[in-house]
């Protein structure tokens, strides 16, 4: 099976939708996701897994129930399965997402922020 190299910046520069993750690669079950974000996401967990966040460019303040966590690029953290959280961003933030395969992005909350899964770019 070939192997090709991922140059994120250039697969950031095919997306236009924001809060629209889209795969890059996949290890195992695990897939990594790019995904644009400016403004406030909705409140929600992930019951059966962890979810990592890794900021490529700009600033993410990730609100959690009894805090908020603020990265800027080339930092990461791990929101635990189960914990509510709310990704939230001022200005546009380019963020690379690692999560097990099928998961969705606002988990059970649903609504419009809904985005299709497991599109690649």
């Amino acid at each position: 099976m070939p192997v090709d190299v991922v140059n994120l910046a250039r697969k950031l520069s095919l997306l236009q939708e924001q809060w629209s993750p889209r795969v890059v690669a996949e290890m195992n079950d695990y897939q990594f996701k790019i995904v644009k974000l400016e403004g406030e996401f909705i409140w929600h967990d992930h019951k059966e897994t962890d979810e990592t966040f890794v900021v490529l460019k700009g600033e993410l303040a990730i609100e959690l129930r009894d805090r908020t966590v603020t990265l800027s690029e080339g930092e990461l953290f791990v929101v635990p399965k189960g914990v509510e959280h709310r990704p939230r961003a001022a200005k546009e933030c380019h963020v690379l997402l690692i999560e097990p395969r099928g998961v969705v992005n606002t988990g059970d909350a649903g609504g419009p922020r809904t985005a299709p899964n497991d599109v690649w770019i």
